[in-house]
């Protein structure tokens, strides 16, 4: 699941999986979460930030410049224009010789931009490699869960994969359910059940996961009917293990309002024999079929 807020008039818009909703009265703290919208722009929202607080540093030093006419030798073109690119080599700790400092002034202002240049070229590289080493999640859920019966079982199933083959060890999973319900005291109240799985943990992820539940007497589910879960109730899935290539904790998030489920359907097999050699087909890795 892809989870991110924006700004939608004067609230806030969360998307979780396929659902949607806006969030008002919540103050904004853009200055105090610098670090936070750095990491979660997109990369042509970051680079695009990054070049116009460029031309603002520069702007700001060109007029500074500008104040004291003659404070730059060698200005060309002899306007604003020199004085900002002045400011722009000045910044970026270039320093081509044609164009420097005439003045106390000039070199105070210089001592100050190159130290602001510096500064602003560490954060900026920090940022970047920030960006670069964040865990990306692999994992990929299908995107319906199914139900059927099997050996006189209801089972809810829920199919994961690890899109880059490589080792996931120790992934554990866990299932839950997410419901609206009316209480008597507080209204309309949301809940949230913990939903037994067959198997909880993997110790090779690397291929495919199907995860199990079973729907019996002691499950939230049990007697719950696809219309009395439409509307007020989803399941959510999270995952997390290490990466085996890269050493770093690996994790999964997938919500599923309950009308994605195909109830008495079950997964297309992906798996097919070719010799000695098994094949997996993961362009049915969503596909599932109705059992009549």
């Amino acid at each position: 699941m892809n989870l991110f807020s924006k700004r939608h008039h004067h609230g806030r818009r969360i998307t979780m999986g396929e659902r949607e909703v806006v969030a008002f009265g919540l103050s904004s703290h853009f200055w105090q979460d610098i670090y936070f919208y750095a990491m979660t722009f997109s990369w042509p929202k970051f680079f695009a930030a990054v070049g116009l607080i460029f031309i603002l540093f520069n702007l700001g030093f060109a007029s500074l410049y500008m104040l004291l006419p003659g404070s730059i030798a060698n200005m060309q073109p002899d306007n604003f224009l020199g004085a900002y690119f002045f400011s722009v080599e000045t910044l970026a700790t270039v320093g081509y010789g044609d164009m420097h400092p005439l003045t106390v002034y000039a070199h105070t202002v210089a001592s100050i931009e190159i130290f602001v240049g510096m500064g602003s070229v560490a954060v900026t590289t920090g940022m970047i490699f920030a960006r670069f080493s964040r865990p990306r999640s692999s994992i990929v859920f299908a995107q319906h869960p199914v139900s059927h019966i099997a050996d006189g079982k209801r089972l809810l199933m829920i199919r994961m994969a690890n899109e880059r083959l490589n080792l996931i060890s120790e992934a554990s999973a866990k299932l839950h359910m997410m419901r609206l319900e009316p209480t008597s005291t507080l209204g309309q109240f949301r809940k949230i059940y913990d939903l037994k799985l067959e198997r909880e943990h993997h110790p090779l992820f690397i291929l495919g996961w199907t995860l199990i539940h079973i729907i019996d007497e002691t499950s939230p589910l049990y007697g719950l009917t696809p219309e009395q879960m439409s509307g007020n109730t989803s399941l959510i899935v999270t995952i997390e293990g290490v990466d085996d290539t890269t050493n770093q904790n690996q994790r999964g998030i997938k919500h599923y309002p309950s009308d994605l489920i195909r109830w008495n359907h079950r997964y297309v097999d992906i798996l097919s024999q070719q010799g000695s050699v098994p094949h997996l087909h993961y362009s049915k890795f969503h596909d599932s079929e109705e059992l009549i």
